[in-house]
């Protein structure tokens, strides 16, 4: 790490690790001279699932459904992008009303992507209301697709050759509706936070980014285009039926974090414009290219053989893919998603290479935030890269704006909530691995929970009213809680499954990611006050 010379004391900082559903697996190693940051190290690789290897070892249709995890919040790019290189390579025709629905199902998950970047980035700046205006609309685009896919957010809509089922009937007049009041929701959006002087304060002229040192770094999407380069893969590429429909080009000039944020606002508003007019103009006909069904089939098959004794089911239908190679993107809501896939006459991929957006784009944020203030990185890294909500709080808003039974119910505020589902843990039926070592199934989460309960011991419910006054109380309450991993390690390892062992490993990672933190933040606050 490159530190200026100067003859103060630097001070390094740690943003992070960041829990999953926040920023991301993220670690920043600052190095400040007081509130300014000198230098800045972005940390990845806290969490790997393997994605590239696993289409390796798939065919597309089997690797279809992974594919929304990549980015749960654009889950339709992350299928469009994975259907258009097959169809490139095999040069598959899509029908004309299936290529429609596609970019209806696109813009729809630009929209998404956008809200739920907008509020939890207002949220990181200090303001919180618009944190829960977004879920409104955000909710109703869920419904849209739930409607046409049956999924919310895991949709395994795409297919090669076109879709997987077409449009219910009331379908396009409720996205019409959609349209129209989403329309009044960015209006309320821009009076409430673009033309508000405290959030002018914070984003502009922070982080400034040039045009030509955005082509340099290799960025794209909203960074690129907010720094004065006019370029969208939908206007250049010219993929699925984008020509066909009147909209422009969202950019600016200045190049600061409120440039950003105006592209970003601009393309939710043109995004409902290319939906109108795909769904007044959506053509008849078929949703899919019924050629494709002719699949590459053996043609003698044998009931007898390997899949049908061992794995009682006959492997899914494919074809193979040609020998060669190509490079496919699609214009993502973070900027430019692609694929390289190397085909090799066979059904698999033999080599798939994903570029994805978020992760260029990161590689900017040191320079971003050199010689800015500490409370402008959380501006920076918002605006540049988005981030998710905390568990309980999506539950508490998606459950009320839905009104299905969920933490709203379980006493005021949600309160309850974690008893309620400690509770039905508790009592229902207990199933035991057949092939399992039992004893580690059953000891495991007894360790788990009892370690739980003793940490209670030594916490003073009142002035007068603890188990047991130690003066060690809260290294003993660390070191007891600390337990629990051990029982999720033998739970998993009980199971004799590979998932749930893996599960557990993972469960116990993050435990100890939390214990270490809180242990030495714990420590150095007891000896400073020993001192």
């Amino acid at each position: 790490m490159s530190i200026l010379a100067t003859g103060k004391d630097l001070m390094r900082v740690n943003m992070g690790p960041h829990h999953p559903s926040m920023h991301g697996v993220l670690r920043l190693i600052v190095t400040l001279d007081g509130e300014d940051v000198i230098d800045c190290e972005p940390i990845l690789g806290y969490l790997h699932r393997g994605m590239e290897k696993i289409a390796e070892n798939r065919t597309i249709i089997q690797y279809l459904p992974y594919v929304t995890r990549w980015d749960y919040l654009a889950t339709m790019f992350t299928e469009a992008i994975t259907v258009n290189g097959p169809e490139q390579l095999g040069n598959i025709q899509v029908p004309k009303r299936a290529s429609y629905i596609r970019v209806i199902m696109l813009e729809l998950s630009r929209i998404a992507s956008h809200l739920l970047w907008l509020g939890p980035f207002m949220a990181d700046i200090g303001a919180q209301t618009p944190f829960f205006y977004i879920f409104r609309e955000r909710e109703l685009v869920y419904d849209l697709f739930e409607a046409a896919t049956g999924m919310r957010m895991m949709h395994n809509y795409f297919r090669i050759g076109g879709i997987a089922a077409d449009l219910p009937h009331g379908w396009i007049e409720k996205c019409l509706d959609f349209c129209d009041y989403f329309l009044t929701g960015v209006v309320e959006y821009q009076k409430l936070i673009t033309r508000n002087p405290v959030f002018l304060e914070r984003v502009e002229g922070v982080g400034i980014l040039g045009g030509e040192e955005a082509i340099n770094w290799g960025l794209s999407g909203p960074m690129l285009r907010a720094s004065g380069i006019e370029w969208d893969l939908r206007k250049v590429d010219h993929y699925e039926c984008y020509d066909e429909f009147d909209w422009e080009v969202q950019w600016q000039k200045e190049g600061d974090s409120l440039a950003r944020y105006l592209v970003r606002i601009g393309e939710m508003t043109e995004s409902v414009k290319i939906i109108q007019q795909a769904l007044e103009g959506i053509p008849g006909g078929p949703y899919e290219n019924l050629e494709i069904r002719c699949f590459a089939r053996e043609s003698d098959p044998e009931w007898n053989d390997f899949e049908d004794r061992f794995i009682s089911k006959k492997p899914s239908p494919t074809f193979e893919l040609p020998k060669q190679e190509l490079y496919v993107r699609v214009e993502a809501p973070k900027g430019e998603l692609g694929i390289f896939l190397i085909g090799d006459q066979s059904s698999f991929p033999w080599r798939w290479k994903i570029r994805p957006p978020g992760f260029i784009n990161l590689q900017i944020l040191p320079q971003l935030v050199k010689r800015m203030k500490l409370a402008d990185i959380m501006t920076i890294l918002g605006i540049t890269i988005g981030v998710l909500v905390i568990v309980w709080l999506e539950r508490e808003i998606s459950a009320g704006i839905q009104q299905r039974i969920g933490p709203e119910y379980a006493s005021p505020f949600g309160i309850l909530q974690a008893l309620a589902d400690g509770t039905k843990l508790l009592f229902k039926e207990n199933l035991l691995p057949a092939r399992g070592n039992t004893r580690f199934f059953s000891i495991g989460p007894s360790i788990a929970v009892i370690s739980i309960l003793l940490s209670y011991s030594v916490i003073p419910f009142s002035y007068h009213l603890v188990l047991a006054d130690l003066n060690i109380g809260i290294f003993l309450w660390i070191a007891v809680s600390s337990i629990a991993p051990i029982g999720l390690l033998m739970s998993g390892y009980g199971s004799n499954n590979k998932y749930s062992f893996l599960g557990g490993l993972r469960a116990a990672a993050q435990s100890i990611s939390y214990e270490i933190p809180l242990t030495l933040c714990v420590l150095s606050i007891s000896l400073r006050a020993i001192r």
